[in-house]
């Protein structure tokens, strides 16, 4: 596409040692990769307000991401922009056989695992064949912990219910107990990262998306929080220096105001 070309051009100037931009030519993958984490979030942020305005330009940043790694790439010879987009290319045909197979898998339709089992194949064949491999380090946490335990239970090493992950959740909960009665910060540390590694397998057990979760939790308790502030500035009074009670009562009120 002749965008797509323009795009390249403008990159490869930008970074042009001679005419290009200082701040450009400074960048390395570790100084841009920040910001590619950023763009990603951002994309998310659009899609999650429904402003397609907007998520147009995010996906612009996002994309020019890709092209400022390629980019940097090509000048370290080791792969360009076109490499980049055969690689998904092929990866996506040879992922959806159902779509781009032979006459007889399309004629079959998807099957059940089959994404995970042509994903599990791929692994195979790579130096690191852990089922393990390829979980980012760099992932949130959170959903690092979702995919760990995800990719723990293909190979069976998982609890047979929920009720285990439950029994795990009640066992780590007093392991942490007993680690702050310890008063050691690295053994509280270690063993609230327990819970939450935990917790996040519950989630998986649920079909629950963690990252998820923890979003609408987080918007449900600000919504109520600047409720229960307004009304209480209104009053004269204010959050701070009120009892207990009197919070209690006040964010009682904000949940039936606002849910």
């Amino acid at each position: 596409m002749a965008e797509i070309k323009k795009l390249l051009e403008v990159m490869a100037q930008l970074r042009d040692g001679q005419n290009g931009c200082p701040w450009d030519q400074q960048q390395t993958f570790a100084t841009i990769a920040p910001y590619t984490i950023e763009e990603a979030y951002e994309v998310a942020d659009a899609i999650a307000r429904a402003d397609f305005e907007d998520l147009k330009g995010e996906l612009g940043d996002l994309l020019f991401q890709v092209v400022f790694h390629s980019q940097m790439a090509t000048e370290g010879d080791y792969f360009d922009f076109g490499d980049v987009v055969a690689g998904i290319t092929d990866k996506m045909i040879r992922r959806h056989p159902h779509v781009f197979g032979t006459a007889e898998q399309r004629a079959a339709g998807p099957q059940e695992g089959s994404w995970e089992a042509i994903k599990a194949q791929e692994r195979s064949e790579q130096a690191d064949d852990s089922a393990l491999a390829g979980v980012a380090t760099a992932l949130p946490a959170l959903k690092r912990a979702q995919k760990l335990g995800k990719r723990a239970s293909s190979v069976d090493f998982d609890w047979p219910d929920r009720q285990g992950v439950r029994a795990k959740i009640r066992e780590e909960l007093d392991e942490l107990e007993q680690a702050v009665g310890t008063r050691n910060e690295k053994d509280i540390e270690e063993e609230f990262g327990d819970l939450l590694f935990a917790v996040v397998n519950l989630a998986r057990h649920l079909d629950v998306d963690p990252e998820q979760a923890l979003s609408v939790a987080n918007h449900k308790f600000e919504r109520r929080f600047r409720d229960m502030e307004r009304e209480l500035v209104a009053s004269g009074e204010g959050v701070k220096g009120q009892s207990l009670e009197s919070l209690d009562k006040a964010w009682r009120a904000a949940k039936h105001r606002v849910g």
